[in-house]
């Protein structure tokens, strides 16, 4: 199987479930898997057959900063759905990590998969 890989997508949004965290921005970082056939692009060098993964980035980082999120659970699924129904995109891991959000913790996240391989 082939896949596209976006790594540390870092997010600046408004994020949190507290009401101090409802007035200030915070960091998400965004790991993706994604299935695609690579082959039609790679035999004619052909950017028009890539899934292009500055396209995708810029997608998600307007998606994700468009509204507060309470949950990084619900960042997950609306990537997972956007991903998927925007990009036809079969079959997605999707990484959802906020750096800081626990006092001893680098960093706590969520990881969910979807679709078909």
């Amino acid at each position: 199987m082939d896949k596209v890989l976006i790594r540390g997508l870092s997010i600046d949004t408004v994020i949190g479930i507290y009401e101090w965290e409802k007035q200030i921005h915070q960091t998400l970082v965004i790991d993706l898997d994604m299935a695609w056939d690579n082959r039609a692009a790679a035999a004619g060098d052909d950017y028009e057959h890539a899934l292009c993964y500055e396209t995708v980035s810029n997608r998600l980082t307007a998606l994700i900063t468009e509204d507060p999120i309470e949950l990084i659970e619900t960042v997950a699924e609306m990537v997972a759905r956007c991903v998927m129904d925007e990009f036809n995109v079969p079959w997605v891991k999707v990484t959802v990590m906020k750096p800081g959000a626990v006092k001893h913790a680098q960093s706590v996240g969520v990881e969910i998969e979807r679709g078909h391989i």
